[in-house]
C-alpha cells in the first residue's frame, strides 16, 4: 500500500513538472498583493477635480480673490460632497442598521441558551450500607443492580435483595454449605428473575417476586460459577474450568453453545447492546471477543478476536453505550491498565495506566464519560472524561479494594461494594436533562414459567 500511494506520488510531481504558462500554475491566493477597486463606487469627476483642479488652487492661492469667493467655494463643495479626502473607493460602505434589524439581534441575544453549567460531583457517599461477609475475591461478581430498581448483593451463602425505591431488604436464598458460598448473581433483563452462581458449578435461576426456585443448571461446569452476563433468553456462564456456555432457559437441554479459548478461570462477561458480541476475560490475561452469528452447538465456537495485551487478569469489561464496536477492558495489580479496543477489527484504540488494580468500569449514559474503581493504594473510584481520559474526580471512602461496582437502570448512581464490608451509593454521573422513555421490557426468558422444567 505504501509503495502504490509513493508511485502515486512520483507521479502526480511528473505532471505538475510539465511546462505550463506561470499565470495558470499560481493560485489566487498567491496574488495577495494585488488591489482591485470597486469602480462602481467611484466617482471619476471627482477624482479628476482632486488631482488637477484642486491642485491649482493649492499652487496659486491668488487665484482665491475675496472672502465671498472663498465662502462660496466651501457651500459649492458641501453642496457637492467634494469635502472627502479618499478618491479611491475598495468596497461598498455598509447599509445602516436599521432599528428593526437592531431589536432582532437584540432578541436573538436575549434568547440565546445559557452555558451549561459544569456538573457538581459529589465527592462523598450518598449512603452508606453494611455488607457484612462479603467474599473478598477479585474473581468473583456478587453485585447487580435490576432493571426493576432493586440490587441484588450475595453475602456468603445468602442473597439479599435491596428496593433502592423504598430502601427494604429482604433474604431471597441461604445456601447449604456443601453448595455455597455464592459465586455470581446476575439480574434477567426483565427485572424479575435472577441467576445464581455457585461454588459447586451449578447455577440457580430464581423469581424473586415470588421467592421461589424455577430451575437448577447442571452439568455445563466443573466449577465454581463467578461470571454470568443474559442476552435476552439466554444465560451466558462463565467458569474456574475456563468454559463459557450458553444455556437456553426456554428448553431442557439448556446447554445450546460453548466458546473455549480460556485456559484459566472467566472472571469478567459482557454481551454488547446489540447481542451480536460477547466479551470475556479471564484469569489467564486474556480478553477474548465472539460473535454470536459464529457460535456452533456441534463444536466449540472460535473466537473472533484473542486480544493478549494485558498483563493480568482481566475482569473489569464495559461497552460503550454510544459507540457499539467500543470496549472498554481493565487489567489487575500486575496490569493496572484501561485500554480501549475496536471490536471489528480488534485494534487497541487507547492505553492508559491507572497506577493500580482495575476491578470494575462503568460508562456514563448521559455523558461520554468512564467510571473506573481500584484496589490498592487508594482504593477510590475515578471518573475519566472520553477520550481525552482526563480524570474529572476521584472518590474516596472506601478502605479496601472497590470489588463491584453497579450503576442503577436511571444511569445516575453508583454502587460500589469492596472488602471492608460496606455497600456505598455514589451520585457520580448526576441526572440526566432530559428524562428518555423507560425501553419496552421483554418478557423473556420467562415469558411462560410453564415451559421452564
Amino acid at each position: 500500500m505504501e509503495t502504490g500511494i509513493i508511485n502515486s506520488y512520483a507521479s502526480s510531481n511528473k505532471k505538475s513538472q510539465s511546462p505550463e504558462p506561470l499565470l495558470h500554475r499560481r493560485s489566487s491566493r498567491e496574488n495577495l498583493d494585488r488591489f482591485i477597486p470597486n469602480r462602481s463606487a467611484m466617482d471619476f469627476d471627482y477624482a479628476h477635480y482632486m488631482l488637477t483642479e484642486a491642485r491649482k488652487g493649492k499652487e496659486n492661492p491668488g487665484a482665491i480673490s475675496s472672502p465671498s469667493r472663498e465662502a462660496y467655494r466651501k457651500q459649492l463643495a458641501e453642496a457637492l460632497n467634494m469635502n472627502r479626502t479618499r478618491i479611491l473607493a475598495f468596497k461598498n460602505k455598509p447599509p445602516t442598521p436599521t432599528e428593526t434589524i437592531l431589536n432582532e439581534f437584540a432578541s436573538a441575544a436575549h434568547q440565546a441558551k445559557p452555558s451549561k453549567p459544569r456538573r457538581h460531583i459529589p465527592q462523598t457517599s450518598e449512603r452508606t450500607l453494611d455488607a457484612p461477609d462479603i467474599v473478598d475475591d477479585y474473581y468473583l461478581n456478587l453485585l447487580d443492580w435490576g432493571s426493576s430498581n432493586v440490587l441484588s448483593i450475595a453475602l456468603g451463602n445468602t442473597v439479599y435483595l435491596w428496593d433502592a425505591s423504598n430502601g427494604a431488604t429482604s433474604e431471597l436464598v441461604t445456601m447449604d454449605e456443601e453448595n455455597g458460598p455464592v459465586t455470581s448473581v446476575r439480574w434477567a433483563p426483565d427485572g424479575r428473575h435472577i441467576a445464581v452462581g455457585l461454588n459447586n458449578s451449578e447455577v440457580q435461576l430464581w423469581d424473586s417476586t415470588a421467592n421461589r426456585l424455577l430451575r437448577t443448571l447442571r452439568g455445563g461446569h466443573g466449577s465454581r460459577v463467578g461470571a454470568s452476563d443474559w442476552n435476552n433468553h439466554i444465560l451466558t456462564t462463565g467458569g474456574m474450568d475456563g468454559q463459557i456456555i450458553n444455556n437456553d432457559v426456554r428448553v431442557r437441554a439448556h446447554i445450546v453453545e460453548t466458546y473455549r479459548g480460556h485456559h484459566q478461570e472467566v472472571c469478567g462477561l459482557k454481551w454488547s447492546a446489540s447481542g451480536q458480541q460477547l466479551a470475556s476475560g479471564g484469569n489467564d490475561n486474556l480478553l477474548h471477543v465472539w460473535d454470536r452469528s459464529m457460535a456452533s452447538s456441534n463444536s466449540p465456537t472460535q473466537w473472533l478476536h484473542r486480544l493478549e495485551e494485558h498483563t493480568a487478569a482481566v475482569k473489569a469489561l464495559a461497552w460503550c453505550p454510544f459507540q457499539g464496536n467500543l470496549l472498554a477492558s481493565g487489567g489487575g495489580g500486575g496490569d493496572r491498565c484501561i485500554k480501549f479496543w475496536n471490536t471489528h477489527t480488534g485494534v487497541c484504540l487507547n492505553t492508559v495506566d491507572t497506577g493500580s488494580q482495575v476491578c470494575a468500569l462503568l460508562w456514563n449514559k448521559n455523558e461520554r464519560e468512564l467510571l473506573s474503581s481500584h484496589g490498592f493504594t487508594q482504593n477510590q473510584l475515578t471518573l475519566w472524561k472520553y477520550p481525552s481520559m482526563v480524570k474529572i474526580a476521584e472518590l474516596t471512602g472506601h478502605t479496601s479494594r472497590v470489588l463491584f461496582m453497579v450503576q442503577s437502570p436511571d444511569g445516575c448512581t453508583v454502587a460500589s461494594a469492596a472488602g471492608d464490608e460496606t455497600l456505598r451509593f455514589w451520585n457520580v454521573f448526576g441526572t440526566p436533562e432530559v428524562a428518555k422513555p423507560a425501553p419496552k421490557t421483554n418478557s423473556e426468558p420467562f415469558a411462560h414459567l410453564n415451559n421452564i422444567r
